[in-house]
Parts: structure tokens; sequence; C-alpha cells
């Protein structure tokens, strides 16, 4: 594939997550083309360095007027589900709680029943649908977690359907384990029971299979508590899947903390982080996800990002996507409240969807930014310049998605 006289090219630049100031830097070439072959990008350059004699071999897009900007990368979705909570999205905005709810058998439970009466066929046609939603706003890789069976069998249906569906779809798919996601009933009072049969009875099936890259764990006040995390953690350690955290989401509860402790990849939601959990995730490698949709969701407080940004953190931005605190996939949204509510720069969330939601899932060497060598995972935007982005404010900009050097979706073929 030849892309030609792109308007901009608009692009973080490296193999790991930028921090702090940095993550403001991105590398801007105007008029530009991008050689891509075998799905990898091969070179990059301005089209006056062209010859008037160039051979265009392949599939030729003439990208006038358009900016290239990486995919995206949303690092933190629970797609993969049964059933819908739409009740409770009226309940909250009548008041009740996210809490309140779960107390009264709804929040994840709900979906843990739904879930676990849904067969594998069934998951993978609604997980096609909503990717192929993703993958029209740009999403060119996803993470998947588990959580909606908190037992042997559906949490490895939930993951067996992201294996599936990781073989046609042309977004990447990476899976994470999070058994530990609510305390099923049956194990009420007994939460280090139940982390024990995790450990025991279901990571090592999980490991043996390949189902899952990363383990996961809701660490929250009336969910599981600091010492229950660390154990799901370290054990998902002992089988070879690499840690992340739901942290930090109702209240302080010093998540950031752990997931530093613990050599976590990501610590995730952080709307109540503590001022030593910032300090101790900018002095570490753990990315701090966060996720605008479900605080708006939720009319909470969104996490401090400009804050974290400028004591040093390295922040990435996804969605949440799952079907009971955060129905919403919607990227445009999450730029427009990143710099709308969290004071972000434009600059610094596109890095946050890009490059940095590649570390977050350990693929910054591979995808997240266009450089020479990478995969060629490239959004084309309907708009000149990448601050269209939060420019027009909430509506989708991307025009063509490239994924891997195919062009996978074109909004021009969609028009009516």
């Amino acid at each position: 594939m030849f892309i030609i006289n792109i308007a901009q090219i608009a692009t973080p630049i490296g193999n790991k997550a930028h921090k702090g100031k940095k993550m403001q830097e991105l590398s801007l070439l105007q008029d530009a083309f991008i050689r891509i072959e075998d799905g990898l990008i091969i070179e990059i350059g301005k089209m006056s360095e062209l010859s008037g004699q160039e051979v265009y071999q392949g599939e030729v897009i003439d990208a006038q007027n358009l900016c290239a900007v990486p995919g995206f990368i949303d690092s933190h979705t629970h797609f993969i589900f049964g059933g819908y909570r739409a009740e409770e999205f009226v309940s909250r905005l009548q008041g009740a709680s996210y809490m309140d709810i779960m107390k009264m058998g709804g929040g994840i439970m709900a979906s843990v029943n739904a879930t676990r009466n849904t067969p594998l066929k069934e998951l993978i046609t609604s997980g096609h649908t909503r990717l192929s939603r993703m993958l029209r706003q740009g999403v060119t890789t996803v993470e998947g977690k588990s959580g909606y069976g908190l037992e042997l069998e559906t949490e490895c249906r939930q993951l067996e359907a992201m294996k599936e569906l990781n073989k046609f779809h042309p977004i990447d798919i990476i899976p994470t384990f999070m058994g530990a996601h609510a305390l099923p009933p049956e194990y009420k009072g007994r939460e280090t029971e139940y982390i024990t049969y995790l450990a025991d009875s279901v990571l090592p099936v999980v490991a043996m299979n390949s189902l899952a890259k990363y383990c996961d764990v809701f660490c929250e006040d009336g969910v599981f508590d600091v010492e229950a995390s660390r154990m799901m953690l370290e054990a998902g350690k002992k089988n070879g899947i690499r840690p992340r955290i739901h942290a930090d989401e109702i209240v302080t509860f010093h998540g950031a903390e752990l997931a530093v402790e613990v050599g976590a990849v990501s610590a995730d939601h952080l709307l109540m982080v503590s001022e030593e959990g910032i300090r101790k995730l900018a002095g570490s490698d753990t990315i701090a996800t966060l996720l605008p949709l479900t605080a708006f969701s939720l009319n909470k407080p969104y996490a401090p990002a400009r804050k974290m940004i400028d004591e040093g953190c390295a922040i990435a931005l996804a969605s949440d996507m799952n079907p009971g605190s955060c129905f919403s996939d919607s990227v445009a949204l999450i730029f427009a409240l990143a710099v709308i509510q969290m004071k972000m720069t434009a600059e610094e969330a596109l890095t946050a969807m890009t490059l940095n939601g590649a570390a977050a899932l350990e693929l910054a060497d591979i995808t997240g930014s266009i450089e020479v060598g990478k995969q060629a995972d490239i959004n084309l935007l309907a708009y000149p310049d990448y601050r269209f982005l939060v420019y027009h404010t909430a509506s989708n900009t991307v025009e063509k998605v490239i994924k891997k050097g195919k062009l996978v979706y074109d909004d021009k073929a969609c028009d009516v």
C-alpha cells in the first residue's frame, strides 16, 4: 500500500510509554506519504521527495486533506458479556450508588448471571458487533477482560470467545483474566477462599490453554481488599500471567500503591488515587490508565489527569466499555472529556490513546505510532489536522482505518 498526499502525519515517537511532559511531544509532517509492505511501514517522507516518475506498487490511497494518526488502542474493556443493565443506569440517575446497586444483587452479579447462561456462539456474535463498532471509530487494538463468570466454565468461555474473534476480526484482541471481578454469592464472607479457588483451580487452566496475557482484580472497598488483591496478582504471576489492576475507583484504597508493588503493567480507573499513589506511579513503569467515560456515566469526579501528568506519570486513556458502569465505546467522547474535563492537551490525549495505550498492553515496540518498522495501524481523519479530534467535539472524525497494511474501514464507501 502507498498512502500519498497526506495533509499531516501526527504521531508520538518511540517504543515505550511517554511520561509527564514528554506526552506533549508529537512528530508532525506535512504533505507526506507512507509506504507499506507486508503489513509494516517501510518508508515515510514528504511528497516533494518523490520523483515525478514514482511507480506506486500495490493499493494507492490518495489522502489529500486527510490527517494520519496511529490506530487507537483501547487498553481497558469488558466487551464480552451476556445481557444488559439499562435499568441500573436509570436507577443511578435517580440517586442509587454503584455500590448500593451491587448490594441489591445488581451490578456485576447481574451480568454474571446473564453471561453464565449465554452460549459461546452468542458471545462471539455480540462481541463481533461491538468490535466492529469500535473499528469504525479507529480502534485497531483492544484489551478485553473476562470476569462475568466467576467460575471456571464461564470465565474460560469468555476468554475462548475473544480467542476465536482474534482469529478473524481485524482488531487485535489482548485477553485478560479477571475472575476476581466480584465475590460470588456462594463465597459470601469467604474472600480468601475464593481467591484460593481461582489460584488453584482456574488460573492453571487459563494458563495451560494460553487464554490470557494478563490477570486483573477489582481492588476496592466492598469487593477485594489489598491483601486479597495481592494474592490474586501474585498467583497470576506464578502462572506466567502478567498483573494489572482496577484501583482506587470508588474510594481511596491504595490500589495504585499495590500496583507498583507487584509490578503491574497498568493501574486503571484511579478516580480517587492518593498523593502517595501518584508519586509511586510516577516513579515506576506502571501506566496509569484513565477511563473518563466511566466517570461521566457514573457522574463522578474525573481522575486527576493534569496533576498526574505534571507529577511525571505515564497516562493511557481507554473506554472501560462494559454493560453496567459504562455502556459506551465512544473514542470521540474520550477525547472530549480528556481535554475539557481532565485538562489534558490534545497532544497528550493523542499520545494516551496511541503509544501509551500500546505500552499498557506491552505492544509499544510494534504499534501505537507511525514509524518505519512498526505495524501499519493507521487512521486517516476526515480533516487535515489532528486537533480536529477534539475540535470536532465528541464526533467521530475517522474516515479510513488501515490495520496491518490493509484498508479495513472506509467511511466514504458507506455513504448513502
